[in-house]
C-alpha cells in the first residue's frame, strides 16, 4: 500500500470496520476492498507466562506456520465464541442442511453481560476486541482480605459499586471542594441471585450514621497498616479519609448489613460523564421544572435525554427534587441507572460496533477494581454472570433509616433495624425483593410440605436445643425465651454440639411432625431445617426432638428464615420501567 493509502486507512474509525454477523451474532472486521482482505474474526490473546510479559496478536490475513509439538495454536477464535469454520464447497449430491441461525441479539445480549457495576462490566465485556490496550486501562486495588477471593458460578455474587465524589484527577476538576481525596458519596450493594433469576441494588446513605471497623490496607508503597475504627461516623467516611481504600468500605458494608462480598468497582465523576455518551446519552423523566444553581442542572418537565455534564448534574442534584436531601438524590440515582441499564441492554447499543469500543474505553478507564478481577477475561466471566439477569427482576432499594434523634436540626440518618434486618436477612438468603416465577422441582414441593398440617400445642413440645452457632450462650438464651415466652415447657438445653454448623436444623421421629411444625412455626424455621429421621430419646429417656442452632442463629425471638415478602414501605425502583422524578 502507498503511503495515500495508509493515510485513508489511518483515518477510517476501527469500530466502523466492524460489522455484526446475523448468522454468528459475532462482530467481523470487515476491511476496505484496497487491501485484498476478507472478513476476519477477532484473533484473541495470546497466554502470557507472566501478567506483565508481552501479550499480542498476529495481524489477520497474515500467514502462520503450524505449530511446534508441544505448542498451542496461535490461531485463536475470540475468547467465548465458537470457532469459525472455513467454508467449503457443497456437496454434488444436493445442498448442505441448514443450521438454525441464533438470534444476533440474543447473542449480542450474552456477551454484553451486566449493568455501574453492571454497566462498567459490560463496557469491559467488549473489551476482547482489543485485550491488551484495554487490560492496561485498568487500575486496581488490594482488596486486603476484606472479600471473599473471588466470585463463583455456583453461588450468588454480591458486588460493592462506589462513586467517589474525589475532586482529582480527569474529568473530575471544577465541581467545587478542588482536591478533595473524596469519599463513598454513592454506594450500591448488587446482589445477583444464585440462579442468576433476580437482583437486589441496595442503596447506602452516605449520611448514615454507623461504626467504621478497624481496616487492615496495603499503603501506595506496598507497606501494610491497620486503620483505626470510629464509631459513630458517616457512612461516606469509610473511603478517602484517613488513608481508607474500598476495602475498608467493604468491611463496613459487611458489618452493617451481614453480607460477604466478591468484589469491589470504584468510579468517579468523569465514568458518568464517558458511559453516558457512550451509549449515546441516557432518556430521564421530570415531573416538575428543574433549576438548580449547584449542580449546574437546567431541565424543563417532561422527557429527556441527557449526557456528559448534564447527565453528571443530573445526578449529583438534589436541592430541586423530593424533600433536598440524600435520599431523594438517591432515588433519582436508581431511576438514573435503571434508564442507563435499558439503553445498555438496547439492540441500538448491542448491535453498534461504535457504541461497543466507546463502552469498552470508558469503562476500562473509569474503572478501578479490586485486585482479584483486575483482568479483563475475568471481568468478561463476571459480566457473562450478569448478563443472565432478567432487568424485570431488578430491583433498587435503599437502606431503612430514619432521622438522627440525636440532631435538633436533622442532617444525618440512623439504620432502621425494625426494617433494614429482614431486608437484610431477605439478601443474605438469596430472596429476590420481586415476585418470580420458578417451576418447583418435586424434591422442594416435599421439603415446603413438612411444613403443612396439624400442629401440636406448645405445651406438647419436647426439644433438646444443642448450641452449634459459634454464639456463646445461644442454647440456653432461647431456652429461657422458649419456656417464659412460648409455653415450649418441656424443653432442655444439652450444650454445645460436637461441631459448628452453618444453618439451624431439626431432627424428629416420625410420630413427632406436629410437634416439629408447632416448634418451626414460633421459630420462623424454614422448611429446609426440618429433618425427618428417627425419634431419639433424651437423657430421661423420653423421645425429645433435636434443636441443633447454627450459624443462621441472630438471636433468641430472631426468626431464622427471612420474611418472604419485603417490609412496607422502603425505598425502591424497579429497573424495567420508567418513573418521572418528582
Amino acid at each position: 500500500m502507498d503511503a495515500q493509502g495508509r493515510g485513508r486507512a489511518e483515518n477510517i474509525d476501527p469500530a466502523d470496520q466492524w460489522v455484526l454477523n446475523p448468522d454468528t451474532g459475532d462482530y467481523e472486521l470487515r476491511l476496505s476492498p484496497s487491501t485484498g482482505q476478507g472478513p476476519s474474526t477477532v484473533p484473541g490473546p495470546r497466554r502470557a507466562a507472566s501478567r506483565q510479559g508481552g501479550r499480542g496478536r498476529s495481524a489477520p490475513g497474515r500467514d502462520r506456520q503450524r505449530p511446534r509439538p508441544g505448542e498451542r495454536d496461535e490461531r485463536r477464535e475470540v475468547p467465548g465464541q465458537r470457532r469459525r469454520r472455513v467454508k467449503e464447497p457443497e456437496p454434488t449430491g444436493g445442498r448442505r442442511k441448514q443450521k438454525p441461525k441464533k438470534s444476533a441479539g440474543k447473542k449480542a445480549m450474552v456477551w454484553t453481560g451486566g449493568t455501574l457495576a453492571f454497566l462498567l462490566v459490560t463496557g469491559c465485556v467488549g473489551g476482547y476486541l482489543y485485550y491488551q490496550h484495554l487490560n492496561d486501562n485498568i487500575t486496581s486495588i488490594n482488596d486486603d482480605g476484606a472479600g471473599t477471593g473471588g466470585f463463583s458460578k455456583d453461588r450468588a455474587i454480591n458486588i460493592l459499586v462506589v462513586g467517589t465524589d474525589k475532586r482529582s484527577g480527569d474529568g473530575n476538576k471544577g465541581y467545587g471542594d478542588e482536591g478533595s481525596l473524596g469519599h463513598a458519596d454513592t454506594t450500591i450493594l448488587l446482589h445477583v441471585s444464585k440462579d442468576r433469576t433476580n437482583a437486589t441494588a441496595l442503596s447506602i446513605p452516605r449520611d448514615m450514621i454507623t461504626d467504621i471497623p478497624d481496616c487492615p490496607t496495603t499503603m501506595e508503597d506496598g507497606s501494610k497498616k491497620t486503620i483505626q475504627g470510629t464509631r459513630n461516623a458517616r457512612f461516606n467516611e469509610s473511603l478517602g479519609q484517613n488513608d481508607r481504600t474500598p476495602s475498608c468500605t467493604m468491611r463496613t458494608v459487611t458489618k452493617i448489613t451481614g453480607i460477604k462480598l466478591d468484589h469491589f468497582m470504584v468510579a468517579d465523576f468523569n465514568a458518568v460523564k464517558t458511559l453516558s455518551s457512550a451509549v449515546g446519552g441516557v432518556e430521564v423523566c421530570l415531573a416538575k421544572d428543574i433549576d438548580d444553581p449547584k449542580s449546574h442542572l437546567k431541565l424543563s418537565k417532561g422527557k429527556h435525554v441527557i449526557e456528559g455534564e448534564q447527565a453528571l448534574a443530573y445526578v449529583r442534584t438534589r436541592h430541586a427534587v423530593g424533600n433536598g436531601g440524600d435520599l431523594s438524590r438517591i432515588e433519582l440515582q436508581q431511576q438514573f441507572l435503571s434508564s442507563l441499564m435499558r439503553k445498555l441492554k438496547s439492540s441500538d447499543t448491542l448491535t453498534s460496533p461504535k457504541k461497543m469500543f466507546s463502552l469498552a474505553e470508558a469503562g476500562t478507564k473509569a474503572l478501578t477494581v479490586d485486585s482479584t478481577i483486575a483482568d479483563i477475561m475475568k471481568l468478561r466471566d463476571l459480566g457473562m454472570e450478569l448478563g443472565k439477569l432478567d432487568m424485570k427482576n431488578l430491583t433498587f432499594a435503599t437502606v431503612p433509616v430514619v432521622d438522627n434523634p440525636n440532631e435538633k436540626v436533622h442532617t444525618t440518618v440512623v439504620l432502621n433495624p425494625a426494617k433494614a434486618d429482614p431486608l437484610f436477612a431477605m439478601m443474605r438468603a438469596d430472596q429476590s425483593l420481586t415476585e418470580v416465577k420458578k417451576k418447583e422441582k418435586k424434591e422442594k414441593a416435599a421439603v415446603a410440605a413438612r411444613l403443612k398440617g396439624p400442629k401440636a400445642d406448645a405445651s406438647e413440645v419436647r426439644v433438646d436445643i444443642f448450641n452449634g452457632s459459634g454464639k456463646t450462650g445461644a442454647a440456653q438464651t432461647t431456652l429461657t425465651w422458649l419456656q417464659n415466652n412460648e409455653g415450649v415447657l418441656k424443653s432442655s438445653q444439652q450444650g454445645n454440639a460436637p461441631s459448628v454448623i452453618k444453618k439451624t436444623t431439626l431432627e424428629y421421629g416420625p410420630n413427632q411432625a406436629d410437634q416439629a411444625r408447632r416448634l418451626a412455626d414460633i421459630m420462623g424455621l424454614p422448611a429446609a431445617a426440618l429433618k425427618p429421621g428417627k425419634s431419639e430419646k433424651n437423657a430421661q429417656g423420653l423421645p425429645a426432638m433435636k434443636l441443633t442452632l447454627g450459624g443462621d442463629f441472630a438471636g433468641a425471638g430472631v426468626p431464622i428464615a427471612p420474611p418472604k415478602k419485603a417490609p412496607e414501605g422502603i425505598q425502591k425502583v424497579e429497573a424495567d420501567k420508567t418513573v418521572c422524578a418528582k
